[in-house]
């Protein structure tokens, strides 16, 4: 079993205990609530179980079998890439490239292709990097107690990231940008 798996599998423990229902009797609350859409029964499970956003997540993952790296299954990162910056989202490719080579002199993490983002990863989740909509892209950073800034979106409790950077350019893949993953990184190994 990955550590990815194994990270999976211990936040799913987690969330029984906290519900304290089984992944049946939680999959059964999903299944009947007729709701097909993920975001819908994210925020269904959010409402009704009092799940934080990543634990809500990973349970309509779980439930539908679909861990987003489902669309990365069989192919390269770099065939995955593609399909993630293509079309209107194509021009974004440059802000990935600038970003990654600057983590990669991080040291050791791992590069986790979703359908929509790349998720970069150590023990846990760092950060993630990807297009958002076709006019915006964002870095997700999963930090603490990092200092108030105009760039730095503090996201709600329970959300994927502490906090979200829009980028619009390769040039605002700068040092404080870089600064702010890089501590991110660092507590997640």
């Amino acid at each position: 079993m990955s550590s990815l798996d194994k990270a999976v599998q211990t936040q799913l423990d987690n969330i029984q205990k906290k519900t304290g229902k089984s992944l049946a009797e939680l999959a059964a609350i999903v299944k009947s609530s007729g709701l097909t859409k993920h975001g819908k029964v994210r925020d269904m499970l959010k409402k009704k179980l009092g799940l934080g956003h990543g634990d809500a997540n990973a349970l309509v993952h779980a439930v539908f079998a679909s861990d987003g790296t489902r669309a990365a299954d069989g192919k390269s990162t770099d065939a995955v890439l593609d399909e993630i910056y293509s079309g209107l989202k194509a021009a974004f490719r440059s802000i990935h490239e600038a970003l990654i080579k600057q983590i990669n002199e991080f040291g050791e993490f791992e590069i986790v292709p979703k359908k929509g983002y790349v998720s970069l990863r150590r023990r846990k989740q760092f950060a993630m990097i990807g297009p958002k909509t076709n006019t915006r892209f964002e870095v997700g950073i999963n930090a603490k107690d990092l200092k108030k800034n105009a760039r730095l979106l503090e996201q709600p409790k329970g959300s994927m990231c502490n906090y979200i950077v829009n980028v619009t350019d390769a040039k605002e893949v700068d040092a404080e940008l870089i600064a702010w993953i890089k501590s991110a990184f660092e507590s997640a190994g």
